[in-house]
């Protein structure tokens, strides 16, 4: 089936907690406003729910400042999910949270066990092969312990490098299609998108290519005009949702859902 990378009929999704505030960041460029980082994340579920999908959101953990971001905590694929283990010790207990929400969804969950890192910020998956990017987040020991895990279910795993200094590998990147990436020039200059075809974010705009695909929708942050039309043009259909508050915490569209079909049960 085609389109299986970006046809979703379910996402997860989980509202920011007023601990926010303490959230990891590689730049401090000031606390985030809740209220406003709430009304973000209200107009991004709005706009998964709009495609006929069914989001399961999920109460905040105050404990987890950086919880809002539940795409590092697991990977989820049409045969089963696979729980991470986030490379940053404070977030480490968000990944077994995690895994008790996905049981409603799933009969095979794998996990990634110590001593391996692994976050979903460094996966991209397309329709042939599950990117992986290692990061100071993501070691090359877990993602070998990915490789391990999804080897059953049909998946191959390549290992990529993501440019230093940038957070993860889906920082600079995001699927489009079953043949396209967008990506930022520096990511793609690394030669990881060989035998795609990858439309750059505009000069200055880098911060877009951290988009989703879902299902007909191209949903990507507000505020960055030139590689809205570039995407515009190209034929996909953008929807634009505020991002200043989750960028604050290096996060993105990618990072604020976990996107999946699960398989059918019974």
């Amino acid at each position: 089936m085609t389109g299986k990378s970006y046809t979703f009929t379910h996402a997860i999704a989980r509202r920011p907690s007023a601990s926010i505030i303490d959230g990891l960041r590689a730049v401090d460029t000031g606390a985030p406003d809740l209220a406003l980082f709430e009304q973000h994340h209200a107009d991004y579920i709005a706009a998964l729910r709009s495609t006929g999908a069914e989001v399961t959101v999920l109460d905040p953990l105050e404990e987890y400042p950086d919880s809002v971001f539940v795409e590092d905590a697991a990977l989820c694929l049409p045969q089963g999910a696979v729980v991470m283990r986030p490379g940053a010790p404070s977030r480490l207990g968000e990944a077994e949270e995690m895994a008790q929400t996905l049981a409603r969804f799933y009969d095979d969950i794998q996990t990634i066990t110590d001593p391996h890192y692994i976050e979903g910020g460094d996966i991209l998956t397309t329709e042939k092969e599950i990117l992986v990017g290692t990061s100071a987040r993501t070691t090359p020991g877990g993602i070998d312990a990915l490789r391990a895990a999804v080897a059953d279910w049909g998946h191959s795993v390549r290992e990529v490098t993501t440019p230093a200094g940038v957070l993860h590998f889906k920082t600079d990147c995001s699927l489009l299609d079953e043949e396209t990436i967008l990506a930022t020039k520096r990511l793609d200059a690394s030669g990881c998108f060989e035998g795609y075809r990858v439309i750059h974010t505009a000069e200055g705009e880098e911060a877009a290519a951290n988009t989703i695909r879902f299902n007909a929708l191209v949903i990507m942050p507000s505020g960055f005009p030139r590689t809205a039309q570039t995407l515009d043009k190209a034929g996909y259909n953008v929807c634009e949702i505020g991002n200043s508050e989750a960028a604050k915490l290096d996060g993105g569209m990618s990072c604020l859902s976990l996107r999946f079909s699960p398989p059918a049960r019974g």
